[in-house]
């Protein structure tokens, strides 16, 4: 097999999975097979992986001039299939008594996996429009796809229309920049957003910017992310705020961080303005929001202000420090989320995400809550978990560059995030009046793959905080060569 086929493996057999599941469905409906066939299809392609990381590093490996497979492409496409595979963990459950059909929901997670990995391994602009319109048109459908609820078509809408306008944004910026330099490939895009180029290129670069920063729910470009991530299933605003965020961050790691070798200032300031803007903000909306997915829909705003901080910090230490600090956010989001969706459904009272239906859920469901409140304290970046490893990373990062505006904007947003997290903690320990959840509701069982799952998150994010050297063994994938 050759080296570009091996490289390709886990992106050819996870659109051959899609091929298949959409084949299925055509042929006979069944929302267990269908299910099964989609997480067998990613647990594959995530095996594809396993040479790669266990044998001889292959090193960077181009197809074309407009995919590579490197380090950081390989990094973002375990995370990817392990998080995805994840949320299809949860979909069964979740869907086991809607009404309508069921199947459709895992061929629009399967393309938009097949996008968010395109997005990993783009290397030209080309790929990389191609990438960002797998992932977000099947996240419109997927958004709205309980069509019997009005919100829920709203969300779709919003998204729809806010995402096409973000990526038109992009594309215009890339087009400008190629007007002026002839160049679409990722790296002459990144050393003209580094360099301090003419009116024209700063402009395009100004609109990738606000592309990307849409995708990653930057202020001033968040307004969208609370209203879709209420109007969605459960298990697809996992998805949106862990893969589809992920896939985007890629792409500005490989476009923005440049080190020391910057020597624009637009840029670079913009980027802190972004960054300084979603962490406060993100953390101020959050703090009085009686809705949970709400409140971690700004929380989410608020962890990737803390993530933009590294597009901007010098050296190999700051690519490491956001590995780290995603790696953590993507367990802990999974993890916070899979006891929502576990603790819900469409056919009961609906998701659960008013924050006094959770209170005193320690009382009721011990094991769903304990694992709760630890994905919460991990987010909170309390010691003893990998959120916390995360904080310190990008905290020492920050003063090794130097850049106290943005230390003292970590440091202020970590308060203010302690304060809404352990708020939510205190109504789950609440041990006073007791609100009932819904007999109707699907409930965590211990002995189901959902249940195994979310110990398995919680037990990780522990060990990381205690023993992180494997985060920083692969957050030093980031690192671009």
């Amino acid at each position: 097999m050759s080296p570009q086929v091996l490289a390709l493996l886990p992106l050819l057999i996870t659109t051959g999975t899609v091929v298949a599941v959409m084949l299925g469905i055509s042929v006979h409906r069944s929302h267990r097979f269908t299910a099964a066939l989609t997480m067998t299809g990613i647990g594959l392609a995530l095996v594809s992986l396993a040479p790669a990381w266990f044998g001889a590093d292959p090193g960077a490996v181009a197809v074309t001039g407009l995919i590579v497979v490197d380090g950081l492409a390989r990094l973002a496409m375990m995370l990817i299939l392990i998080t995805t595979l994840g949320v299809l963990i949860l979909c069964p459950a979740y869907f086991a008594g809607y009404r309508d059909n069921r199947e459709e929901l895992y061929l629009l997670v399967g393309v938009a996996t097949v996008g968010a990995l395109t997005l990993a391994v783009a290397s030209h602009a080309a790929t990389l429009l191609l990438g960002l319109e797998l992932l977000s048109l099947p996240m419109v459908g997927a958004v709205a796809y309980s069509v019997e609820h009005a919100r829920s078509i709203e969300g779709g809408v919003k998204y729809l229309i806010l995402s096409a306008a973000a990526t038109a944004t992009l594309l215009f910026g890339v087009a400008l920049i190629y007007a002026e330099l002839g160049h679409l490939d990722l790296r002459a895009l990144a050393i003209a957003l580094a360099g301090t180029g003419s009116a024209l290129v700063n402009t395009g670069a100004l609109m990738i910017l606000a592309g990307l920063a849409f995708k990653l729910s930057l202020v001033p470009f968040h307004q969208w992310t609370a209203d879709v991530y209420e109007a969605a299933p459960l298990p697809v605003t996992t998805y949106l705020a862990t893969v589809a965020k992920l896939g985007a961050f890629v792409v500005a790691l490989r476009l923005l961080h440049t080190g020391a070798a910057s020597t624009s200032v637009v840029i670079p300031t913009v980027v802190v303005v972004l960054a300084l803007a979603s962490m406060l903000v993100g953390s101020l909306l959050a703090i009085s929001q009686p809705n949970l997915k709400r409140l971690l829909a700004y929380s989410s705003i608020a962890n990737f202000g803390f993530l933009a901080i590294t597009l901007v910090l010098p050296g190999a230490e700051a690519a490491r420090a956001a590995g780290v600090y995603l790696i953590g956010y993507l367990i802990a989001s999974l993890g916070v989320f899979g006891v929502m969706t576990l603790l819900s459904s469409p056919m009961g009272q609906g998701d659960l995400e008013n924050l006094e239906q959770y209170r005193g859920l320690f009382w009721r469901q011990p094991l769903a809550a304990a694992v709760l409140i630890t994905m919460l304290l991990s987010l909170a970046g309390i010691p003893l978990t990998a959120g916390f490893i995360g904080k310190l990373v990008i905290l020492t990062a920050g003063v090794q560059a130097g850049q106290w505006w943005l230390v003292g904007g970590v440091v202020i947003a970590s308060a203010m995030g302690m304060f809404y997290y352990l708020r939510v903690v205190n109504v789950l320990l609440d041990g006073g009046e007791v609100v009932p959840l819904d007999k109707a509701a699907v409930t965590t069982r211990p002995g189901s793959i959902s249940g195994a799952l979310l110990l398995v998150l919680a037990i990780a994010t522990i060990w990381f905080g205690v023993f992180p050297e494997p985060l920083f063994t692969l957050g030093q994938q980031l690192v671009l060569p």
